[in-house]
């Protein structure tokens, strides 16, 4: 491998993974999206148009990288879905990242997806994911990271699977422990669209249902039973939530740059798309922080190829 390493970014949404790698010198060199509106963003923002559904393509076409990068999709294996896993299409999108991975052999993989992946179904479902990685001689590393601990105010849990062809070893980031304040993400009222704040009826209902003293800044979250929580951070950004889910101080919606900075996203990432369709996009994108700190673990570990020691072998073998 050369020094700058090539990645691919597959179900790339508005490339927050890629984002991640770029930082450290990566060349992205093929991506793939069917969303329309993420489409428009990433090719704004990356000045490449992403090819479109992933099974459409034939992994003979896809160029020759280092590193695979995907966020396959989630709903399949989601709480707030109906955790149909692989009987759903979306959870055989998997299988298209296997194909690639025969075909293309690249030296290392990441994988994104939610925190239920791992029980789906009794642990079957990832049981299954695992085995078709090893199958292919790549060796699998797994952790449940959270954007809380990454700089992020807000409480997003995601699995993140990394694989190399090599047995090399690997840790993945040690949590920061520190975080933006709301106060460092929030825009002034005076500079949020009016259409974004909620009705007299909607923020009364709120005050009603408040069980705790109130603070500011804050945002509010609205559970699936009802109760409401006010929060220094945000609850996960959810692209099937519904407008009232998180109310930012208890009175309006997060506003589109709001949602971008509660991800990571850098204040100059253009925004070319609706506030619904930005809304659904930042609810199905990654933590950007969280994806540099696995990336500089990754690119590092790469770099610096180690076996590791004969006890953690024995302990933990091939995870």
């Amino acid at each position: 491998m050369s020094n700058i390493l090539k990645t691919i970014d597959l179900f790339a949404g508005i490339g927050g993974i890629r984002l991640g790698f770029q930082q450290y010198g990566c060349i992205n060199v093929f991506s793939s999206e069917y969303d329309p509106d993420a489409q428009k963003m990433y090719l704004e923002n990356f000045g490449e148009q992403p090819h479109g559904d992933i099974t459409q393509i034939d992994p003979h076409n896809i160029p020759e990288h280092d590193i695979l990068l995907a966020g396959f999709p989630c709903q399949p294996f989601s709480i707030i879905g109906n955790k149909q896993g692989f009987a759903d299409t979306r959870g055989n999108l998997f299988f298209n990242i296997e194909a690639i991975l025969r075909n293309k052999k690249p030296y290392a993989f990441l994988l994104e997806n939610v925190k239920q992946l791992k029980t789906h179904d009794n642990g079957n479902t990832f049981r299954i994911i695992q085995e078709k990685l090893r199958a292919l001689g790549y060796f699998i590393h797994h952790s449940i990271l959270n954007a809380l601990d990454f700089g992020l105010p807000q409480k997003r849990e995601r699995i993140f699977i990394v694989g190399f062809k090599e047995n090399i070893q690997f840790d993945f980031p040690i949590p920061l422990h520190k975080r933006k304040s709301l106060a460092e993400i929030l825009e002034n009222d005076d500079c949020v669209d009016s259409k974004l704040f909620a009705s007299e009826h909607i923020a009364q209902k709120r005050q009603d249902k408040l069980k705790m003293p109130a603070f500011y800044p804050s945002i509010w979250h609205e559970n699936k039973g009802g109760n409401i929580s006010v929060l220094p951070y945000s609850c996960a950004l959810r692209a099937g939530g519904s407008y009232n889910y998180l109310l930012v101080n208890g009175y309006r919606r997060p506003s589109s740059r709001e949602m971008l900075r509660l991800q990571g996203f850098p204040d100059d990432f253009k925004i070319v798309v609706s506030y619904t369709a930005l809304r659904r996009l930042t609810g199905n994108s990654v933590a950007v922080p969280v994806i540099s700190a696995i990336a500089h673990q990754m690119l590092n570990a790469i770099q610096h190829k180690k076996l590791p020691s004969c006890h953690q072998q024995l302990l933990f073998g091939n995870m």
